[in-house]
């Protein structure tokens, strides 16, 4: 669909011991670029065992950790420490349980230009944050040309060519009451199992309208108008009526769209004069509602049918 966006992203030390709750005791480089959801205890590393070491991990000292270089003299201690910084650049060392940073790893630190966080968290808590962090944040993710829109608690990607009217009906739908999360641009990731969509950050909330121009729905429909991501749940490509070719009636013939490697359902919308589309989409956000509750009218009818 569009090319995919390979794990590796840049975070403000700021933002980041915001998003996570901690304080930051050296700023270092002064940026953390990160490529890794995995964190490393460096115990192993400690004693001299660096196979298999990945130095882009953020390292992570927890009360083991600490205890084991406080029980050595401070010559051994700065070998083991700058040891730890020799096999590249670390994204930055976090300090759990608030404990003090003995003054020959912040000395390392420096020479090395490596973060240093500290926070009161216990160490296995700032590892299940920091795996739902990093999970999310380093996500494989594409970019997909449409607009994504919360229709009735369904996340509706819709897609089509440039002018077939996808940001005018969506305009329509966030008139009726739904939402809207991204247009132009939908930001992509795959998070487990699931496809969230989001819009890229310096075009959030506004959207381009053929002859009006462009609009930030946010500042004119209000905070309730928008929402900041969705799960992509229905594809709907919307494309100009073409003469003869024969369109799906009864709804048992819906295709998938694949993204990122997981197949979404979707359904070819045509479009021509006297169609309202909001209603098509609201309708069919209901019927996919109602099929994942097990509910499905084409395959009742047809059932019925046979039964005569």
């Amino acid at each position: 669909m569009n090319e995919i966006i390979l794990p590796h992203e840049t975070v403000m030390l700021d933002k980041f011991a915001s998003d996570l709750g901690m304080e930051l005791l050296y700023a270092g480089r002064g940026i953390l670029t990160l490529t890794s959801i995995s964190v490393d205890r460096p115990g192993l590393r400690l004693t001299g065992f660096f196979t298999a070491y990945d130095s882009q991990r953020i390292m992570l000292f927890g009360l083991t950790e600490h205890e084991f270089l406080r029980s050595l003299s401070p010559e051994e201690r700065t070998e083991r420490i700058s040891a730890l910084f020799s096999y590249g650049d670390v994204p930055c060392v976090i300090f759990t349980r608030d404990l003090p940073v003995l003054p020959e790893f912040l000395e390392c630190a420096r020479a090395s230009g490596t973060p240093v966080f500290r926070t009161g968290k216990l160490t296995t808590s700032v590892m299940a944050d920091l795996f739902a962090y990093l999970s999310r944040l380093l996500a494989p993710k594409t970019t997909v040309h449409g607009v994504l829109l919360d229709v009735f608690g369904a996340g509706i990607l819709l897609t089509g060519s440039s002018g077939v009217g996808k940001s005018e009906t969506a305009m329509e739908l966030i008139k009726r009451g739904h939402r809207l999360v991204a247009d132009d641009s939908v930001l992509i990731r795959k998070v487990e199992s699931e496809l969230i969509g989001t819009a890229p950050e310096r075009i959030r909330y506004f959207m381009e309208l053929r002859g009006i121009g462009i609009i930030n729905v946010k500042n004119m429909y209000g905070s309730g108008s928008v929402l900041s991501e969705k799960e992509v749940e229905l594809v709907m490509e919307l494309e100009h009526w073409k003469q003869g070719k024969e369109y799906d009636r009864i709804g048992g013939e819906g295709g998938a769209e694949d993204i990122l490697g997981i197949q979404v359902p979707k359904l070819t919308v045509p479009v021509s004069p006297g169609r309202n589309l909001a209603i098509l989409i609201e309708v069919a956000a209901r019927n996919h509602r109602l099929k994942l509750m097990g509910y499905d009218a084409a395959q009742e009818l047809i059932q019925r049918t046979i039964g005569r």
